[in-house]
C-alpha cells in the first residue's frame, strides 16, 4: 500500500501543536498597538494634505453633485484620476454627509474623513499580519507579539506613515495588498489553494489593487505564481484561470467604461506622464530602499530570511508563499518612473510585507539558534534598530518641516487668491491656467485650465509628443484664460512667460519672481485704478496670506468652496497640535517658487 505524501503544514496543524486562537487580548496586542503607534506617526504632519489628493477630492464632489466624471461642474470629461476604487470611496463617503460637507470636532472633514480611513486600513494590514502570524508562528501570544512588532516597525517607517496620511490612495492599496498576502498564506497553511473561494478572493483583491492604482494590476499574478509549485496541474490551471476570470470582471468592466466614457483604454494621467515601457536600469530601482531602510537593518532581514527558509518546520513553504507578493510588490516599484513627490511614494507595499517576512523570518530563525546565536543576533537588531531609527526620524523631522505641495497652500494661492483678484477687477467668470490643480479646483471659481494636463486630454497629449509649442499655442490662441499662475519649472517646461504673446495679452497682478506670479488677460483690465487696486491686495493680503500657508503645511484651511475667499482669513490650528502661526514677510519672493514638481 503507498502511503500518501505527509503535507508538513497540515500534520503540524492535525497534531494540535497551534490552533489560531480568537482572543480579544491577542487581536489587542497585534492589531491596536501597531494602529495606535500608526495614528502617532500620522499625526505629526498635522491637517496636511498632498495638493494631488485634491484632484481626486474635486472629482468626487462632481459625481457627488450629479456633474459626472468632471472636475469642476461644467468642465469637459477627463479621467484625470488613476484611482477609481479610491475615488468610488470618497463620492459614497459624500453621499453619505460624511466627507466635503463641513467638519468633525472642529476639523474640516475633508481632511479627517480621508485621515480616518487611512487609520483604519492601516489597522486592517496590522490585522493581515496577525492573520498570518497565527500560521506561521505557534502559539497566540507569540504570534500576536511577532504581528505586532511587524506592525510597529512598518508604522514607524516615514515612508509608510506619510504617504498613509496624504489623502492619496495609498492606504487602500496597502491594504488590498496585505489582505491578498494573508489569504495566500492561509489557504496554504490549509491546503485551499486550488479552491473556488481562494481563487476568488485572490482575483477580487487584485483587482481592488489594480482599481487603485495602475501598478496594482501586477497583483493578478499571485495566485498563479503560488499555484507553479501545487503537484496537482489540473486543479492548479483551473484555480489559476478562475482567479483571472474575478479580476477580469471587475477590472474588464472598468476598462470597457473607461474607453466607452473617454476614448481611451488608459487614464489621462498616463498620458500625461508618458509612463513608457521598463528598461533593464530599472530593475535596479528597489535597490533605492536599500539605505533608506538601514543597510543593517536589511542584511539582518535577509539573512534571517535564509535561516528561516533552511530550517524545516510549518513556516518555510508559508514564508516561500510570502514571497510572491513580497516579489511583486517590488517589481511594481521597479517599473515605476521616479516620482516628484519623493519619500518613495510607490513603495508603501513593500515596507508593508517587508516588514512582515523580516520579523517573521527572525521569530523562526531565532527559534533553532544556540543562547550565544540569540544574544548576537540580538545586540545586532538592537544595533540595526537604532541606526535605522534614527535616520527615520531625521526623515520624519524633515518632511514634517517641509511637507511635499500642501492643497491648503495651492487652494490660497491659485484658488482663493485669483478668487480675491476677480472681485477686485470685476471678471465672475472664466478659466485659471496653473500647473497645481487640486486646491484649486476645490476652491476656486474659474475654470481650471491644467498646464500639467492630468485633467486636460489637450495638454496631456502636447506633455506626452513633447510639444510645449503647441501647449503654448493652445493655451494663448484658443484658451486664453482670465488668469494665469505659474511658477518655477513649469515656468521654463512651458515656456508660456517667454512667448512674446503673454506679454502682448495679459499683465502682470503680482510678480514674486522673474519666473512666477499671476497674470491677467488686458483685455479685461479696463480701468486702472482696479488693476492697481487687485496689485495693492496681491502684495499686501493674498501673498502674504500664500507665503503663511507655504511655512504652515500642516494646516488647514476650511472646508474650500468654489468662489470663497475664506482660505485668505488665516489657518487653521493643527490636527493634535497647536499652530505656531508664521509671520509673513512680504518683502521676499514667495517660497511657493520652490513648488516644481
Amino acid at each position: 500500500m503507498v502511503q500518501a505524501p505527509v503535507n508538513p503544514v497540515r500534520s503540524v496543524v492535525g497534531a494540535g501543536e497551534i490552533r489560531p486562537s480568537r482572543a480579544p487580548a491577542t487581536w489587542l496586542l497585534a492589531v491596536g498597538v501597531p494602529t495606535l503607534v500608526l495614528g502617532l506617526h500620522m499625526a505629526l504632519y498635522g491637517r496636511w494634505l498632498v495638493d494631488d489628493a485634491g484632484i481626486t477630492f474635486a472629482y468626487a464632489r462632481s459625481i457627488a453633485a450629479g456633474a459626472g466624471p468632471v472636475l469642476q461642474p461644467g468642465a469637459a470629461p477627463v479621467e484625470g484620476w488613476s484611482n477609481p476604487s479610491w475615488l468610488a470611496l470618497l463620492v459614497l463617503a459624500s453621499l453619505a454627509g460624511l466627507f466635503d460637507h463641513g467638519s468633525w470636532f472642529g476639523v474640516p472633514d475633508l481632511v479627517l474623513f480621508p485621515k480616518a480611513v487611512a487609520l483604519i486600513c492601516g489597522a486592517g494590514v496590522a490585522a493581515a499580519f496577525h492573520l498570518v502570524a497565527r500560521e506561521v508562528i505557534p502559539g497566540r501570544w507569540r504570534a500576536a507579539g511577532a504581528a505586532a512588532a511587524a506592525g510597529v516597525l512598518v508604522a514607524a517607517v516615514p515612508s509608510y506613515a506619510v504617504w498613509l496620511a496624504s489623502g492619496l490612495e495609498n492606504p487602500l492599496l496597502a491594504l488590498a495588498v496585505a489582505a491578498l498576502a494573508a489569504t495566500l498564506v492561509r489557504a496554504a497553511a490549509r491546503e485551499r489553494l486550488s479552491g473556488v473561494p481562494t481563487a476568488v478572493t485572490c482575483g477580487l483583491l487584485a483587482a481592488l489593487a489594480a482599481l487603485t492604482r495602475p501598478d496594482g494590476l501586477i497583483y493578478v499574478a499571485a495566485l498563479p505564481l503560488v499555484l507553479l509549485r501545487r503537484d496537482r496541474a489540473g486543479a492548479a490551471l483551473a484555480a489559476a484561470g478562475i482567479s483571472v476570470l474575478a479580476f477580469a470582471v471587475p477590472y474588464g468592466g472598468y476598462l470597457l467604461w473607461r474607453h466607452a466614457t473617454f476614448g481611451l483604454w488608459v487614464p489621462n494621467t498616463a498620458v500625461a506622464k508618458a509612463q513608457g515601457l521598463p528598461g533593464t536600469a530599472s530593475l535596479n530601482r528597489p535597490a533605492e530602499l536599500v539605505p533608506v531602510a538601514g543597510w543593517l537593518l536589511v542584511v539582518l532581514a535577509v539573512g534571517a530570511l535564509g535561516a528561516a527558509l533552511l530550517r524545516p518546520g510549518r513556516h518555510r513553504p508559508l514564508l516561500a508563499v510570502l514571497l510572491v507578493p513580497l516579489g511583486l510588490a517590488l517589481g511594481a516599484y521597479a517599473v515605476l518612473e521616479p516620482d516628484w513627490m519623493g519619500l518613495q511614494r510607490f513603495a508603501t507595499p513593500v515596507w508593508a510585507l517587508g516588514a512582515l517576512v523580516a520579523v517573521l523570518s527572525a521569530e523562526r530563525a531565532l527559534g533553532a539558534a544556540t543562547v550565544r546565536g540569540r544574544a548576537v543576533a540580538g545586540v545586532l537588531a538592537a544595533v540595526a534598530l537604532v541606526v535605522s531609527g534614527s535616520s527615520w526620524a531625521a526623515t520624519a523631522a524633515k518632511f514634517r518641516d517641509g511637507l511635499t505641495v500642501p492643497l491648503c497652500a495651492i487652494a490660497v494661492g491659485m484658488g482663493a487668491a485669483p478668487n480675491a483678484f476677480g472681485d477686485v477687477l470685476g471678471i465672475s467668470a472664466g478659466r485659471i491656467a496653473t500647473p497645481d490643480v487640486g486646491g484649486t479646483a476645490l476652491a476656486s471659481r474659474y475654470e481650471v485650465v491644467d498646464l500639467v494636463g492630468l485633467v486636460s486630454a489637450p495638454i496631456a497629449r502636447f506633455h506626452a509628443d513633447g510639444d510645449m509649442a503647441a501647449l503654448r499655442d493652445h493655451v494663448l490662441d484658443e484658451v486664453r484664460p482670465e488668469f494665469i499662475e505659474v511658477h518655477g519649472n513649469w515656468t521654463r517646461t512651458t515656456g508660456l512667460l517667454a512667448d512674446p504673446r503673454t506679454a502682448q495679452r495679459y499683465v502682470p497682478v503680482l510678480m514674486v519672481s522673474p519666473d512666477s506670479g499671476y497674470l491677467v488677460r488686458r483685455d479685461l483690465v479696463d480701468e486702472p485704478a482696479r488693476l492697481e487696486a487687485a496689485r495693492a491686495l496681491a502684495r499686501d493680503v493674498t501673498q502674504p496670506r500664500r507665503e503663511a500657508a507655504v511655512d504652515a503645511p500642516r494646516s488647514s484651511c476650511g472646508s474650500l468652496r468654489p468662489g470663497s475667499t475664506d482660505a485668505l482669513a488665516g489657518p487653521s490650528s493643527r490636527l493634535l497640535e497647536p499652530a505656531d502661526e508664521p509671520q509673513p514677510d512680504s518683502s521676499g519672493p514667495s517660497s511657493a517658487v520652490n513648488w516644481s514638481r
